[in-house]
């Protein structure tokens, strides 16, 4: 599709013809032929061509291509990662309180026959249930 949705947008085929330009000026300034940067991209000659020329390649070889003229980095630039709504840092933090909480409960909950407790292994019954022969903890000393 060659055409922008919105009026002050360049139509694809000019973007496309705008960044194979820019691709081709690092290029150059980084004093590289089109068949040297093909070479450390991994990719076809033909491919670096057809990214200068505005043509359309695949997203791996785009890729691979600003990768070996050390623009990669970019790319975070290109397509930030969104910041979350406050809205949605407000149901995050809530969820995250309720986790915490329910790992609490459940930690406490049960009759704890199978969980360790301090002194089980200095005097408790010995057996690895955790509890003592009277049924209650005590303290360990």
């Amino acid at each position: 599709m060659t055409t922008s949705m919105e009026p002050h947008l360049p139509t694809d085929d000019a973007a496309l013809a705008r960044l194979g330009e820019r691709l081709a000026r690092q290029r150059r300034r980084l004093d590289l032929t089109q068949a040297e940067l093909a070479h450390e991209a991994g990719v076809s000659k033909r491919t670096v061509e057809r990214l200068e020329s505005g043509g359309s390649t695949q997203l791996l070889n785009f890729v691979r291509v600003l990768r070996a003229l050390g623009l990669l980095g970019r790319l975070d630039g290109l397509v930030p990662d969104p910041e979350p709504s406050p809205l949605e840092r407000l149901r995050a933090a809530d969820a995250e309180r309720r986790r915490v909480g329910r790992r609490r409960a459940n930690a406490d909950d049960g009759d704890g026959a199978d969980a360790w407790h301090w002194g089980d292994e200095a005097g408790g019954a010995g057996d690895g249930t955790g509890a003592s022969e009277g049924g209650t903890e005590e303290p360990a000393s």
